[in-house]
């Protein structure tokens, strides 16, 4: 186990300490929160996956997100266990600071240990509880207490909020979304189920979990105005993204559906990656190009900084009015544009997107992968050490050129292909007898593929990661590896898909002993050996 991992599941015993369950029955009908990258945990899942409670770090801060306000009076176990746990991280100071609006809070806290101090946000606070409606004025403030070693308890719903503010985009207007999404917690829209949750001793986890977070159709609506095809013709070689975060989306596709261009939201801000610099400066793309920097920019019209090797980039944005100079990484910009081939600024340029900025990444990573053999693409490569904890990954392959039709926005992810999507379709296929449909079934092959790499990230200290890993090894317990022979071969997509991450799942998962019978169904009772030398003498002629 990783020290981060440890670190996660001793929190997660810190803050759940002495709860043997949380009834979440009723009056208070909670937010759907989303989390994002290696940092946020659940706290609270209920039996459809959907988290209602989670903490997460931030700098050498912590926060804790309550789905529902009324949380912070309903469960004083938990809320002290919280304020005890965000007292500890780098902060010097042990008084709580509590919004006027949890004035409730602080009434219960009167005979603990702690010392509540209820007015609005200040210095000299080594906690700070508030709802998440009145955060507003104060987001800089709170963001840059966390990275400093302040400790944030933060609690509400972003239901009602949706329903009075149908246009805008809750994951980035909502006003707590805007604190808590740094650390990579978002409130959504969408109201958690009821019930009565047990507290598992380990960090929750639960194959419905795997779920994409937000329809994209708006800002795919965005960034294809007036694009109908993206021309990947010619000498630059793209290798393939493999989108995989609750909140990535592909954008330019190949027939097959393996992605060059695609995009995600991360903390405040946005990420686009396209899989080789030569097209960030391509004529042909300039209509996308331009659609894509606005949306990182989110309409600051802000400073859009461009490294000087990508010189036909800054050409083309710049001839279209945008303010656009050459520039290394600056805190400053509104977006950036760089390439995926270095990551001396991984932490920065991380902080600065979730912080709100936009980044444009182009790269392949084909080349490293053929110069390196025998390394993992995933985890060596330095685009990778940027794109992996937004939900992005550049993989080895290479993508066939071709000249591929833009989606339509409207479609649903059962017409193209999200990873996430596809594979939750096929854990319902295999635990509850769901039927796939023929788009589905053709999708297999390479969502065994998919997962494979995905394995190969190791990231056991991201919630999206296990809970992957989890659905992965349920489906694996539920079905069996397919016991393949010269009177048996593999046919059925399904079984290929299996044969693909039996082995992978075995490599990662925390229990290989446990998932061995799976496996293999006849396993002979035999002494395990390891480290041996055999010598084999045949003839190959």
């Amino acid at each position: 186990m990783t020290q981060t991992n440890m670190s996660r599941e001793e929190a997660y015993t810190a803050l759940m300490r002495g709860v043997k369950e949380l009834d979440l029955s009723g009056p208070n009908i909670p937010s759907n929160l989303v989390l994002i990258g290696d940092q946020a945990f659940p706290l609270a899942m209920n039996a459809c996956g959907q988290v209602l409670m989670a903490a997460s770090f931030y700098g050498r801060g912590r926060v804790v997100v309550l789905g529902h306000e009324g949380y912070l009076t309903a469960f004083p176990t938990l809320v002290e266990n919280a304020l005890t746990w965000l007292t500890g991280s780098s902060c010097d100071s042990t008084t709580v600071g509590v919004h006027q609006s949890c004035k409730a809070l602080a009434d219960n806290l009167s005979h603990s240990s702690l010392q509540p101090k209820v007015g609005g946000f200040c210095e000299g606070l080594g906690v700070y509880v508030t709802d998440a409606y009145c955060v507003g004025p104060e987001v800089k403030e709170l963001v840059g207490f966390l990275k400093v070693g302040g400790g944030l308890l933060i609690a509400g719903q972003a239901c009602s909020w949706a329903e009075e503010h149908p246009k805008q985009n809750t994951l980035l207007g909502f006003p707590g979304n805007k604190v808590s999404s740094v650390a990579g917690i978002y409130f959504s829209e969408h109201l958690g189920e009821l019930g009565t949750l047990p507290v598992p001793p380990q960090i929750p986890s639960n194959w419905l979990a795997v779920a994409i977070g937000k329809d994209f159709k708006e800002d795919l609506d965005f960034l294809l105005e007036g694009v109908t095809e993206f021309d990947i013709q010619g000498g630059a070689i793209c290798s393939e993204v493999l989108v995989h975060g609750p909140l990535a989306f592909p954008i330019g596709t190949s027939k097959d559906g393996r992605a060059f261009l695609a995009g995600a939201y991360y903390g405040q801000g946005r990420v686009i990656v396209i899989t080789h610099e030569g097209y960030l400066g391509r004529e042909q793309m300039s209509p996308f190009m331009l659609n894509a920097v606005r949306w990182l920019d989110e309409g600051r019209n802000g400073l859009v900084g461009v490294v000087p090797q990508l010189g036909s980039a800054h050409t083309l944005l710049s001839k279209s009015g945008l303010p656009c100079e050459k520039s290394g990484f600056r805190k400053e910009l509104s977006v950036y544009v760089c390439t995926s081939y270095s990551d001396a600024q991984a932490g920065e340029i991380q902080d600065f997107v979730a912080e709100g900025g936009g980044l444009l990444i182009g790269g392949h990573a084909w080349y490293w992968a053929q110069t390196n053999p025998g390394h993992n693409t995933m985890t060596g490569y330095a685009g990778n050490h940027i794109l992996n904890k937004m939900g992005l990954s550049l993989m080895g392959n290479t993508l066939d050129a071709g000249c591929y039709k833009a989606p339509v926005p409207g479609q649903t992810c059962s017409e193209g292909f999200h990873f996430r999507h596809l594979l939750r379709r096929f854990a319902s296929h295999v635990t509850q007898g769901e039927t796939l449909t023929e788009h589905e079934e053709a999708g297999l092959k390479k969502l065994g593929s998919d997962c494979a790499n995905y394995l190969h990230m190791r990231a056991h200290d991201c919630a999206s990661y296990t809970s992957v890993l989890a659905m992965l090894t349920d489906v694996l317990k539920e079905t069996g590896l397919p016991q393949v022979c010269h009177s048996c071969p593999v046919i059925s997509a399904k079984d290929h898909l299996l044969l693909n991450v039996g082995a992978e799942v075995y490599k990662v998962c925390q229990d290989p002993d446990a998932l061995l019978p799976y496996l293999i169904k006849d396993q002979p009772m035999m002494p395990a050996l390891s480290n041996a030398r055999v010598r084999i003498n045949c003839n190959t002629a």
